[in-house]
């Protein structure tokens, strides 16, 4: 990691985390070369993050704690695994085929499909994602559909019965599910209960549903089940996949397609 420009404290605290997610424990003195800062200031990051339940301080370092108790603000994860979620993204675009409808799940990897679907015509998009919205403003050829509900301001979507009731009655090609944590055990789950209706309904109503997310988030798993692997069709991850992880995958019978940073489409 670059230290030319220093991450304010979520950005470093986010980098912690994902390196105890390639690494699952590491030392004090790793972390702070990895970093770029003070070992006083690592250990404070460590201790915030232990609060949070997301990290277990060990002696003379932190391991990862696989239990997701809270997300990260929008803020935070847009500039977190940027390479890895552009590679997803671009791979998930190239499931999308002129005259579909499809849905896009609230996330910065979903969002990110936006720039590979201009030459998409006739396409119809369903998003609870207010930020993806926007993005489609300058679409060539989109019919854009908002999914309202109560609105989550630090995750800049809607989310709750009113999102759920909105997409029952509509009719999808593709649902691209996105998750901050998923594994073949747990399924796709979240912290937040109210985001598991709106999941539930995209996948009863889409002919095909796509998981959309980086590795860094496999091993993890939140309080509530949104849906299993195996209702899925596809699930589109980056190349730092464990290996393991992987064959496991393929072998359950799912579709898995692995993205690699800095491949062409």
């Amino acid at each position: 990691m670059s230290t030319t420009a220093p991450l304010i404290p979520e950005q470093r605290r986010e980098s912690i985390v994902e390196h105890l997610q390639r690494e699952r424990v590491l030392s004090y003195r790793q972390l702070t070369d990895l970093l770029g800062v003070s070992q006083m200031t690592v250990r404070r990051d460590v201790a915030t993050l232990e609060d949070e339940g997301r990290v277990t301080a060990t002696p003379g370092g932190a391991k990862l704690t696989p239990r997701l108790l809270v997300e990260a603000s929008r803020d935070v994860k847009q500039d977190v695994d940027v390479d890895q979620k552009r590679a997803i993204a671009r791979e998930a675009a190239a499931l999308v085929r002129d005259h579909m409808t499809v849905y896009l799940d609230a996330g910065t990897t979903v969002q990110a499909m936006r720039e590979h679907l201009d030459d998409v015509t006739g396409l119809t998009v369903v998003t609870n994602d207010l930020a993806t919205v926007r993005s489609f403003f300058d679409h060539p050829d989109v019919d854009l559909i908002v999914v309202g509900g109560r609105v989550d301001s630090a995750n800049q979507s809607t989310l709750g019965r009113l999102t759920r009731l909105t997409l029952a009655e509509l009719s999808l090609d593709l649902a691209f599910i996105s998750s901050s944590s998923w594994d073949l055990a747990h399924g796709v789950t979240t912290p937040v209960e109210a985001k598991v209706e709106v999941k539930r309904a995209a996948l009863e109503v889409a002919e095909r549903s796509v998981l959309v997310a980086d590795s860094s988030k496999y091993g993890r798993f939140g309080k509530y089940r949104a849906l299993r692997l195996a209702e899925l069709q596809t699930i589109v991850t980056d190349d730092r996949l464990d290996d393991d992880a992987a064959a496991a995958l393929v072998d359950a019978g799912l579709d898995l397609v692995v993205a690699a940073p800095g491949e062409a489409a």
